[in-house]
């Protein structure tokens, strides 16, 4: 590990985590600070993360290149690289079909899909892997808190477990959200939330949350619901519903979520 160095592209709250668990391993992790703002540079320095500057100057460094980033920007993130002869890691929230079209714009590449909070404690998160050199990059975090998975030698399986996933978690996450907006609209929001108490006593809480989670990463999820919706046409299945689920985080503000109530009414 000591012998390693790892590029990191680029370190928000995910990617700084991820950074922080290899640095304290023993690796040599980069970040590229041309262009990124001052709250990513802070995020880096608490990490621990040395500044190679430019992604030209962090590709040419590194052995092994981590990309990190929101969904929409992953091939322009790994087009940025250049002709980087290392292993590219793209840990992004894609379809199967970005996921190689990532992997063909780089000579090697690992499909990675990330599920769980950022790694600060043991077991918390799982990083899953697939293609030809999983092994080589599951070997880079043996000794981590981020607990890899390989799932196949082929590109795209990792994401599609991803994808998968969030389908649920976040898809559902936006229908409660639809809901309650529907309800409120129509007046009935109270007694909504007082019937849910008696039938289905977890979703006003689950509501609110999906609420303030979707106020600071709705933003995020836009793409990754696309993702997913692209990843059901593929397999000929619906994708309406994250298509809807899309213009759901779309809608989404700071003032949405502070209008929703925090008690359930008795």
């Amino acid at each position: 590990m000591a012998e390693r160095t790892v590029g990191l592209l680029h370190p928000g709250d995910m990617g700084a985590a991820i950074g922080a668990t290899l640095r304290d391993e023993g690796a040599r992790v980069l970040w590229a600070s041309a262009g990124r703002s001052e709250e990513t540079a802070a995020r880096a320095a608490a990490g621990g993360l040395e500044d190679a500057g430019t992604v030209e100057a962090l590709a040419k460094s590194s052995d092994v290149i981590l990309s990190v980033c929101p969904p929409h920007a992953a091939l322009e993130v790994a087009r940025a690289v250049g002709d980087f002869a290392g292993t590219y890691v793209d840990a992004n929230a894609i379809s199967p079909a970005t996921a190689r079209a990532v992997a063909a714009t780089v000579s090697r590449c690992v499909d990675g899909g990330i599920i769980g909070p950022p790694p600060v404690r043991l077991g918390s998160t799982r990083l899953y892997l697939s293609g030809p050199e999983a092994p080589l990059v599951a070997e880079l975090f043996e000794r981590t808190t981020l607990d890899t998975r390989i799932v196949s030698d082929e590109l795209g399986a990792a994401s599609a477990v991803k994808m998968a996933y969030a389908a649920w978690t976040k898809g559902t996450a936006a229908l409660l959200l639809a809901v309650r907006s529907l309800a409120r609209v129509e007046g009935v929001e109270s007694t909504l939330l007082e019937e849910w108490e008696l039938s289905l006593p977890d979703l006003p809480a689950r509501s609110i949350r999906a609420a303030e989670a979707a106020a600071t990463k709705g933003w995020r999820w836009i793409g990754e619901m696309e993702e997913i919706a692209a990843t059901f046409a593929a397999d000929d299945l619906p994708a309406g519903f994250h298509l809807a689920a899309a213009d759901v985080f779309r809608a989404i503000s700071d003032d949405l979520a502070e209008a929703w109530p925090r008690a359930v009414p008795n």
